[in-house]
């Protein structure tokens, strides 16, 4: 098949700006280059998930390609060294880089190839690398030319003595690269730089390097990825000279209309192909449902920068739950304890699963009796009406009294089947093998993304529909009111202390007992006595 002939334009729509004549110095066009890279992918790449048939360039993805390998220097060799390419969610991103990949190890005329799939994990890696194989596995002429290594995730060129090869950020600590080209996916999730210019610096050898990074945006403003989107901006916008940079960015001033179509057609340029317009209603319709998740689809969607705490629900969001759903003597539940150090809230919150997929609630708080007043006026909150009302158990003393938590945990467990209690470690070690010597099973759970992840999404779906039944308990109304939540540059969340307006203790507390209840033993460490320790 003859690939159709290509034009290199000057792409405004495509770069926002950038111009590629602009800059370029004694750099040339070379139409049969760019011809060549982009009929690569018809003729040698297929798609492998959720199209099928050979790998067509789109539009935009077209003009990248001819634009990276269709500029020249005198010398013959790539005017483009470096190509940062910025993209929302959902479009192919992966998929492009693959076959990308393929051809710098294939066809760019490198005497033995190094090719890197970079990432932040060996599973991110392989996202990569995966599409790259299968491609490979199709392709008569790769299939003769290639061998695969799956258990290591290297591709061997022999005739060239190069190879393709996915790697994590723990890689960065290991010496001996001589990179030909490197593609970093999703650089917003690296931890650190340390990769980024491990493989930099190597290739200084290199007679035409390529290093692309590709990725949407990230929460990081002090990360390797924050820094060259920046970089990659000024290039666009001519405030850097970099004839050697190409910059694609698809992004959304944080002034426009999030909620408008029009908005979301100029940022995603595989709209209609890789992510419908019905996909971005449905997630926009949730965005404006619950608060955090606006900017979590800002974030992914519209590729705006976001920050990393935000409100994750709206009080009347959380209202929809407010019926009252009171469990059975006996009923089968699990529990989430979050204790306070000293004069703050401790809260128990149990979980009761029910057949038609909702969840209900009870909910226990304790707090010292010294403190409840000062508290009050802090809080802004009736301390002193909670109390009087049986909502909130006042101990004596000024510091909150965990033997009166026991004996009451103690006589909760007299009317319901607790499975198990989910605890912090943290200032809980004693009350936790008291609780287990009154026949309880107790599980330490982490407060880290791990641990908090998973139950904070799956309680935000609940709330979000509706089928979290907690009978509109006012402390817990009141601690839903004040919730934030923090994420991290995988996409992880979870209810943050640190960024929230007030107490949060029974919204933690609630998270655990639905990760314990979900039974992810992946994210929580078993007490020593059940490990038989």
């Amino acid at each position: 098949m003859v690939p159709q002939p290509i034009t290199i334009a000057r792409l405004p729509s495509l770069i926002a700006g950038y111009d590629s004549y602009r800059d370029a110095g004694d750099c040339v066009p070379d139409y049969a280059a760019a011809q060549r890279a982009v009929g690569f992918f018809p003729a040698c790449c297929s798609h492998v998930k959720g199209f099928s048939g050979p790998f067509r360039l789109e539009p935009w993805q077209r003009d990248i390609v001819s634009t990276l390998f269709g500029w020249v220097r005198p010398d013959g060799t790539r005017r483009y060294r470096e190509a940062f390419i910025a993209v929302p969610r959902k479009a192919g991103k992966s998929t492009l880089i693959a076959g990308l990949a393929l051809y710098a190890l294939c066809c760019d005329g490198e005497a033995g190839p190094e090719v890197y799939c970079a990432a932040s994990t060996r599973d991110q890696a392989t996202l990569v690398f995966d599409p790259a194989a299968s491609m490979a596995r199709a392709n008569k002429y790769m299939r003769d030319e290639l061998v695969i290594h799956e258990s290591v995730k290297r591709i061997v060129h022999h005739r060239s003595g190069g190879f393709l090869r996915a790697i994590p950020a723990d890689a960065a600590a290991s010496h001996g690269f001589n990179a030909s080209a490197v593609f970093f996916d999703e650089l917003h999730t690296q931890p650190n730089r340390d990769l980024y210019d491990v493989l930099k610096t190597s290739q200084g050898s290199r007679r035409q390097p390529l290093f692309v990074s590709i990725t949407t945006a990230g929460h990081d403003r002090h990360s390797i990825c924050w820094e060259v989107w920046e970089y990659a901006r000024k290039v666009r916008d001519g405030l850097v000279c970099d004839p050697t940079f190409l910059p694609v960015i698809y992004e959304t001033d944080q002034a426009a209309d999030w909620q408008s179509e029009d908005v979301w057609r100029a940022c995603n340029p595989n709209l209609g192909i890789s992510v419908s317009l019905d996909f971005l209603k449905q997630e926009c319709d949730r965005a404006k449902s619950v608060t955090a998740y606006e900017n979590t689809f800002r974030n992914l969607y519209l590729n705006q920068w976001t920050e990393q705490a935000t409100r994750w629900f709206s009080v009347e969001t959380w209202d929809r739950g407010s019926l009252e759903a009171e469990p059975e003597h006996g009923a089968e539940c699990w529990g989430g304890l979050d204790l306070s150090a000293t004069t703050d809230l401790s809260a128990l919150v149990l979980v009761f699963p029910r057949p038609d997929g909702s969840v209900s609630t009870k909910q226990w708080f304790w707090c010292p009796l010294d403190s409840a007043a000062e508290r009050a006026r802090r809080d802004r909150v009736p301390y002193q009406q909670w109390i009087h009302e049986g909502l909130l158990s006042a101990t004596p003393g000024a510091s909150v009294d965990y033997d009166r938590i026991r004996v009451d945990i103690a006589k909760i467990a007299e009317t319901y089947n607790i499975r198990s209690i989910a605890i912090d470690r943290w200032n809980a070690n004693q009350l936790a093998h008291q609780l287990e010597a009154d026949g309880l099973r107790v599980c330490f759970f982490g407060q880290g993304f791990a641990s908090m992840s998973a139950p904070a999404k799956r309680l935000l779906g609940l709330i979000v529909d509706g089928k979290l039944l907690h009978g509109g308990h006012p402390i817990m109304r009141w601690m839903a009111s004040n919730v934030a939540v923090e994420l991290d540059a995988a996409g992880n969340t979870k209810p943050s202390k640190a960024r929230s307006t007030e107490r949060i203790d029974g919204i933690v507390a609630l998270t655990m007992a639905l990760g314990v209840m979900m039974g992810d033993k992946d994210q929580v460490s078993w007490s020593e006595s059940e490990l038989g320790l």
